[in-house]
């Protein structure tokens, strides 16, 4: 029995639908204009099929968070999305007043309006459960107008707020295309993936990398976890070997004692299964230099060395399953890029299940123009750190206590 609905489960003729989504984009500072729609053409196929079914789609997202200079209104997201869509989206500058009400009782079959950035209201960011944030005047005043609740916004699922966990209390709720292509996606690699499984970890924040290896091992999700970046000089570290103080200093307040000791714990316990670089790329003068570990330390790591690309990519080959997140150097300078973008074109060279997340890592991919090759691309944060973890998602957690009517 499946544990939410998808679209497939409803008929939306003449129908009203709450769709929320995530279309939270990269803005110019100066100009508060859409630097990258991404997000915005990730949302057209769940829009297209509800509209295409003479669906009423009444659409609520974000830009931002109220303080930050990026806390925006969502009109030009209105623009770009009629762009795309080949008809008009409304904007409507209201989301509980009379205007939105009229707005949403005015709707035709066959379109969309999109309503204010759902962040104006100061109580869509509280922590409530969702039977507290059930009660909340957005969905007070919004889900008697309509017939059902499309959840389409992956990249949020991690948090509890009102307009992601609200309506599936009193609506008949579905996950949009969207987010069940994310889901199915994450499950085939973090739950059920074929093996071998190979991860490749990158990201800075070395306690979830540490906790991810830990339960990816531990539960036989993964065979080999592959190190790279911080995470690998972390490792480096815990294992004994001489970083130098300028390379410690990059890492932070990552190196607590407690990571240290988890770390050494692992290699201890795994040592055979997370395999580490035996060269990396450091800056020498400004110039690239390979060396190995022993050699150190001499320099600023910038990224894994090519004897390491090599070992890697070797072991990728002989995978059915290969995820990566974080990139494998300092990517925002050309000469220290190697690594990363040698083991994104190996993965894609393969024929494993490949999947990517994470913005500089996808990032990477997309200059490369290598993202329409991997089985899957994530554009997720959180919300993919949450899944990667094991825990549970608030807005998935929502669509599975709704019912069908």
């Amino acid at each position: 029995m499946k544990e939410f609905n998808t679209l497939d489960d409803f008929d939306f003729n003449d129908k009203t639908i709450i769709l929320r989504v995530d279309i939270n984009c990269p803005l110019s500072r100066d100009t508060l204009e859409l630097e990258d729609d991404n997000r915005i053409r990730q949302i057209i196929p769940t829009i297209q099929e509800l509209i295409g079914q003479g669906g009423k789609v009444i659409i609520l997202a974000h830009q931002g968070r109220p303080g930050d200079w990026d806390f925006a209104s969502l009109d030009k997201h209105a623009s770009v999305l009629t762009h795309y869509l080949g008809q008009e989206v409304r904007y409507v500058s209201d989301l509980v007043g009379d205007d939105a009400v009229e707005a949403v009782k005015s709707l035709s079959p066959g379109h969309a309006i999109m309503l204010m950035n759902v962040r104006e209201l100061p109580y869509e960011l509280d922590s409530k459960s969702m039977h507290e944030h059930a009660n909340c005047e957005l969905v007070t005043k919004l889900a008697p107008l309509a017939d059902f609740y499309v959840n389409d916004a992956f990249a949020t699922a991690h948090r509890s707020q009102c307009s992601l966990v609200g309506f599936p209390q009193v609506l008949p709720s579905a996950v949009g295309r969207l987010m069940e292509k994310e889901l199915t996606a994450l499950t085939s690699v973090f739950e059920d993936p074929q093996h071998p499984t190979v991860f490749i970890l990158g990201g800075a924040k070395f306690g979830d990398s540490l906790r991810l290896i830990e339960r990816a091992l531990e539960r036989g999700i993964a065979d080999h976890v592959i190190c790279v970046g911080l995470c690998a000089n972390a490792f480096l570290h815990a294992s004994g070997c001489d970083l130098g103080d300028e390379n410690i200093r990059l890492l932070k307040d990552e190196l607590t004692p407690e990571a240290i000791e988890h770390a050494r714990r692992l290699l201890k316990d795994r040592s055979e299964r997370i395999l580490l670089p035996i060269d990396v790329g450091i800056d020498l003068n400004y110039e690239r230099r390979d060396v190995f570990v022993e050699e150190l330390p001499c320099g600023p790591i910038l990224d894994i060395g090519n004897e390491s690309v090599k070992e890697f990519i070797r072991v990728m080959n002989d995978a059915r399953t290969i995820f990566m997140s974080g990139p494998a150097g300092m990517i925002e300078r050309e000469e220290f890029c190697m690594g990363t973008e040698k083991l994104l074109t190996a993965m894609v060279d393969t024929d494993a299940f490949t999947l990517i997340g994470g913005g500089h890592t996808v990032g990477a991919a997309e200059r490369l123009g290598l993202t329409s090759k991997f089985s899957y691309v994530s554009t997720a944060g959180g919300a993919l750190e949450t899944f990667m973890l094991g825990k549970p998602l608030p807005a998935v957690e929502a669509l599975k206590t709704c019912r069908k009517i």
